[in-house]
């Protein structure tokens, strides 16, 4: 991408209306603010207000805000009517400026400067950014005091972006044409014939589905699947991020025969694939971020049952062809569809063997208390599948333990590392308690809310923490609440009791609990959901 410092190339496009249109950067005694865009990206379509704003406080001659769409000439005229865009927009059709340009994502904006180079850039959406740029724009106007994004407006702080279209390759080496986020049909699946000499395993591997073997999806497979739903194949279920692939029903019926399901998990695949493509949970962050974040899914109510998924011993692992191949058919559909791929999109530093599968399921015969999704608001006899940005497990092992209060105690210490060990407030928790550890703490009459409010009053970071790396890591302290743990000044790890959430799983035997921490949380990261299995 072109970097800060570098020399901004000069170029021709049409406008919308055919007129070609020259950019001269450097020239004229102005700066150019230029705005790589797609018209089905999100975050194309959250950024833009902003930059109508922008385009409304700049005084005429200083600055010329130019949108450049990578996008078909009738989508974005489309585009620019729906949003009311106030500046000029120019059809990049052929991607020729775009690959001149190289931006890593969409929107990017490149802020160039009288001397025709590049001032600053900006991938994405982000607050911070926006109005650093605001602020370049509008120094010494009568409009310099002006927040362009306020922290309060409604909007997420920051959003990750979308694949530059010039980036987007198909397995011809094609771009695809641009993507109809609204569309309620998609189309149909490719069929490849292989010859008799080529193995299909050896084919779905080297086609890179998957680094593990799949069950190669035959025509007579997908069909079998597609019988459990009374859904048109072409119907589409969401959008996966990156890349906006549209997972239709069909697509969704191919992953569930590579990960080796049967026919019955195609209505909990189905609801999962829409509580996935949920903004709230913002799967596109999870996936393009360098952090350990898997989803892991945990299911409730009567379909554990019925389907066979496993809660008690072995929980976490591959107890269950119920619990692996759900969570494999999410991870399919993310890596094939989402095209969130390690080392190209999926950047995450170490990873998370969850991305293999990370699917469970709540010992709701086990726990004397309400399970997860009741505490949610649904019924006990519902079905639902829950989402969470997940970390993965960290064990609590406490033998020893004749009171409730020292089992807690125990998970406090673990629950202090979650994210990082000096890092506070942002972040939530699952802890997985087995049943020894709830027979314990129901004896000593702890119930949901008061392990709850425990781990929340006795979950801190001492802070001394803070006092031996010559101010390291002390810029987020003023938002810290402090707090007394057994004598011991620490700052509160959590913000609300809220963002620890119970549930009980795992076998009879054994005192062996676990805590998962959380990605980033609330507008910023990921928020758990939980949908009813229809």
């Amino acid at each position: 991408m072109l970097e800060s410092g570098h020399a901004a190339p000069q170029f021709v496009l049409p406008d919308l209306d055919g007129r070609e249109i020259e950019i001269h950067p450097g020239s004229g005694g102005c700066l150019y603010l230029l705005v790589f865009f797609e018209t089905d990206c999100p975050t194309c379509r959250l950024t833009f207000p902003y930059l109508n704003s922008l385009a409304g406080l700049v005084e005429a001659g200083s600055c010329r805000i130019i949108g450049v769409s990578q996008d078909s000439l009738s989508s974005t005229r489309e585009f620019v009517d729906q949003m009311q865009v106030r500046f000029p927009v120019l059809h990049d059709g052929e991607w020729k400026v775009t690959r001149a340009y190289d931006p890593l994502a969409v929107p990017t904006i490149f802020l160039i400067g009288e001397d025709g180079n590049v001032a600053k850039t900006q991938i994405a959406f982000d607050k911070n950014d926006l109005n650093e740029i605001a602020g370049l724009l509008l120094k010494g106007t009568p409009n310099q005091s002006v927040t362009l994004a306020g922290e309060f407006d409604g909007n997420p702080a920051s959003k990750p972006g979308c694949t530059s279209r010039h980036l987007e390759t198909t397995a011809d080496g094609d771009s695809p044409a641009a993507l109809n986020l609204y569309a309620r049909t998609g189309a149909r699946s490719s069929k490849i014939e292989l010859g008799d000499d080529v193995d299909p395993i050896e084919y779905c591997l080297d086609a890179g589905f998957d680094p593990l073997p799949v069950v190669p999806p035959t025509i007579e497979r997908v069909e079998r699947m597609l019988g459990a739903v009374s859904l048109p194949p072409d119907q589409v279920i969401a959008h996966v991020p990156p890349n906006y692939g549209e997972a239709t029903v069909e697509k969704i019926a191919a992953a569930a025969v590579m990960a080796g399901c049967k026919p019955e998990m195609m209505k909990p695949l189905i609801t999962l694939t829409r509580a996935v493509c949920d903004e709230r949970f913002n799967i596109h962050g999870v996936q393009a971020t360098t952090h350990f974040a898997a989803p892991l899914v945990i299911v409730n109510g009567p379909i554990r049952k019925e389907l066979g998924f496993a809660s008690g011993s072995n929980v976490l692992s591959n107890v269950a062809r119920a619990n692996s191949t759900l969570g494999r058919a999410l991870q399919l559909l993310l890596l094939n569809i989402g095209g969130a791929r390690p080392g190209e999109m999926d950047m995450s530093t170490l990873g998370n063997p969850g991305k293999f599968s990370y699917c469970i399921a709540e010992n709701e015969e086990e726990s004397p208390w309400e399970p997860f999704h009741v505490e949610q608001g649904f019924r006990p006899d519902q079905s639902t599948v829950t989402l969470f940005a997940a970390e993965p497990p960290r064990g609590v092992s406490e033998h020893n333990a004749r009171k409730g209060r020292t089992i807690l105690r125990a998970i406090c210490q673990n629950l202090t590392t979650i994210f990082g060990y000096r890092l506070c407030m942002g972040f939530e928790a699952f802890v997985v308690i087995c049943p020894e550890h709830v027979r314990t703490l129901q004896r000593d009459g702890f119930d949901k809310d008061s392990i709850r409010r425990f781990l929340f009053d006795n979950t801190g970071i001492p802070l001394r923490a803070f006092d031996d790396d010559d101010g390291e890591g002390v810029q987020y302290l003023k938002a810290y609440e402090k707090i007394t743990i057994d004598g011991e000044p620490c700052y509160r790890k959590f913000a609300h009791p809220s963002q620890i959430r119970i549930i009980v799983a795992g076998g009879t035997a054994g005192k062996f609990s676990a805590v998962i921490g959380s990605w980033a949380t609330g507008p910023r990261g990921s928020q758990v959901v939980t949908y009813p299995i229809e």
